[in-house]
């Protein structure tokens, strides 16, 4: 059966059914070498928390045989709920859609690729119990990913903060536990370009971390190419700063004051030293410098409106093809 779940729908129904102590929630893409012990690892930690929890797969349209094993686990433990989405939305969609289905008072997000330790999942949540409404697992190291990446993902977080009024924390990703009001307040937040840990940050509350080392990925490669982590990075600066906006207009200032100097130099140059200069090398350098800068100002702001088109739009955030969840 095709369910179509638009995100601004909440779920009255928390309201009658009993709430659980925990709920985890997967992503899933191409992870069948992983997802065996990571269903081991978690049982194991889950069962030393509480007894009432659920672990959300959310299948977000692998191409391998990830579904299948998902299936398997939740025939033999009725904890395991799958979410089948018809199609790739993307990571932070897939955690959406899981975020959606989710009824425990505590929510932890996390990947599936085991590079987020399950076994932390106690330290966030003894530290949820504490009265934090957000715990984040921050990285002390992350083994395996390379320099570049891990040099470029620390000046984002610095960039992003400097261009933000959100104070979010740097080297931490989406693995997580958030209160049950935390989730309530993101399910209500409309836009459709995610980026869950900006929005997380930006919603203020009690927060803390809780520091790991962040293991190399046991099977499998990396989803997050660097083309999806500039993506996601430019959906956060988008999202939470109008300084790119602000940036053209400091541009266009500069270029106007650029653009008298050189009409100043061209003529000093004529008058005082009798120089001859091409006026097709002239018109060729001022053509082309101007027309980057105003490509680049008209870029900045398309990327604005395309948000604002995106969202205006109001399609479904994700399709449900399958699950095993009960309403």
């Amino acid at each position: 059966m095709l369910h179509l779940i638009n995100k601004k729908l909440t779920f009255a129904f928390n309201q009658e059914i009993k709430l659980m102590n925990l709920s985890i929630v997967i992503p899933v893409y191409n992870e069948e070498g992983n997802l065996s012990i990571l269903y081991e690892r978690l049982i194991t930690v889950c069962e030393k928390i509480t007894k009432e929890y659920e672990i959300i797969f959310v299948n977000d349209g692998s191409k391998d045989s990830s579904l299948s094993i998902i299936k398997e686990f939740a025939q033999k433990n009725s904890k395991i709920i799958f979410v089948n989405l018809s199609r790739n939305f993307g990571h932070q969609i897939a955690i959406s859609a899981g975020l959606d289905l989710a009824i425990g008072k505590a929510i932890v997000i996390m990947d599936g690729d085991l590079q987020d330790p399950p076994e932390l999942i106690k330290e966030l949540y003894d530290k949820y119990e504490e009265g934090f409404e957000v715990v984040y697992a921050q990285r002390k190291k992350r083994k395996g990913d390379p320099v570049l990446k891990q040099f470029a993902s620390k000046t984002f977080y610095k960039f992003f903060r400097k261009l933000t009024s959100v104070d979010m924390p740097i080297d931490t990703g989406d693995f997580r536990i958030i209160d049950r009001k935390i989730l309530d307040i993101l399910k209500n937040m409309p836009e459709k370009q995610k980026y869950l840990r900006g929005q997380i940050a930006w919603l203020g509350f009690k927060q803390t971390a809780v520091f790991f080392e962040r293991d190399a990925r046991l099977h499998g490669q990396s989803n997050y190419t660097y083309g999806k982590l500039i993506q996601l990075a430019w959906f956060g600066i988008t999202g939470f700063s109008s300084i790119p906006l602000s940036f053209i207009v400091r541009l266009g200032l500069f270029v106007t004051f650029f653009s008298f100097l050189l009409i100043f130099y061209f003529t000093f140059q004529s008058i005082m030293f009798d120089s001859i200069i091409s006026n097709g090398i002239i018109i060729l350098i001022c053509t082309s410098f101007f027309g980057g800068i105003q490509l680049l100002m008209i870029g900045i702001i398309a990327e604005y409106i395309n948000n604002i088109n995106i969202n205006v739009q109001n399609r479904p955030l994700y399709i449900i093809e399958e699950t095993n969840k009960v309403n």
